[in-house]
């Protein structure tokens, strides 16, 4: 294993197949499946300051979908906790202040061979790495609540592939962005499964409260986020009534209230959906409010806080 120093300068490093390298020499073929194909998992968590919040949890969501798509990191769980420990410490002098990691392990079925068949590839490719989370950029959402649009495309099917395979195939999931984007700038998109219930968004989860009842669609249609979890749990621990359910657009549009969980922001408040103002567009609304409480509580941090301070210190260009 090639052990350079820890990040110098102002360049952070990352781990490719047993070596810990600067980010400018990470090197993945125009071969490897998980560019040309897809065929590659991942999965994301964070810091909080500085530490990492439910690494396990995340570990094992990476490993079922590995098995679940036959791919054979090399690596047992245990290292893969391991490097990734290792690599956000060899990270940590270059966080700012304020500032946070997403740390992705990223695993694909390694390269085509040449003249190969198929499905003849070459060992996976590994890669562990962490960039700063995007405070400032998604501060706004945070402060003022996110604008949830129901885009035209639906939601791939799990008929066809299983949504808690968290896979490289996001193209659904980027188009259907794109789309709400181009009705309204600062969108986020929560498309419709084929059956026109409720899903999910681009790596995020969907929650709605009505009378005091706090709902999100079935784990069976949606990939069952680590930030999602952490909210159920939390829920039932403040004796918040939870429901796990087939979710029609029309109970989004009446909702006293709605957010989105995700690995960055955590819980993100809505403040319309598909142009409904809700809870008369205050945000958050007071059950969201006492789980980003409770959520900041277990993850030892104020990430509501957090962001909010980014935006504070933006550069006053940013600002206008």
């Amino acid at each position: 294993m090639t052990t350079k120093p820890q990040a110098q300068g102002r360049e952070r490093v990352a781990y490719l197949n047993g070596d810990y390298l600067p980010e400018s020499e990470i090197m993945v073929s125009f071969r490897d499946r998980g560019f040309i194909m897809g065929d590659a998992v991942f999965d994301a968590a964070r810091t909080f300051n500085g530490s990492l919040f439910r690494l396990q949890a995340h570990v094992n969501r990476l490993y079922r979908s590995l098995q679940q798509t036959g791919i054979d990191p090399g690596l047992s769980p245990e290292q893969m906790l391991a490097i990734t420990r290792e690599t956000v410490r060899r990270n940590l002098p270059l966080l700012g202040p304020g500032e946070d990691y997403w740390v992705m392990q990223r695993v694909t079925r390694g390269c085509n061979i040449p003249g190969g068949d198929l499905w003849q590839s070459s060992d996976p490719t590994v890669i562990v790495e962490c960039t700063p989370l995007p405070l400032t950029a998604r501060a706004q959402l945070i402060r003022d609540g996110a604008d949830v649009l129901t885009p035209t495309l639906r939601r791939v099917p799990p008929e066809c592939l299983d949504p808690n395979i968290k896979s490289h195939n996001y193209l659904n999931l980027v188009l259907a962005d794109r789309e709400v984007r181009d009705r309204a700038e600062n969108a986020w998109a929560v498309l419709l499964d084929t059956r026109g219930y409720l899903s999910e968004g681009i790596g995020s989860n969907i929650f709605l409260v009505k009378d005091a009842v706090l709902r999100t669609p079935r784990e069976r249609y949606v990939l069952a986020g680590v930030s999602r979890q952490v909210v159920l749990e939390l829920a039932e621990s403040i004796g918040i009534a939870v429901q796990e359910a087939d979710l029609r657009p029309h109970e989004a549009v009446t909702a006293d209230e709605a957010f989105i969980t995700s690995t960055s922001f955590c819980i993100c408040p809505v403040r319309s959906y598909d142009g409904q103002l809700l809870g008369g567009g205050v945000v958050p609304g007071p059950i969201t409010r006492a789980l980003s409480d409770a959520f900041g509580a277990a993850a030892g941090l104020d990430f509501v806080r957090q962001y909010l301070d980014a935006l504070d210190h933006r550069p006053a260009d940013a600002a206008a």
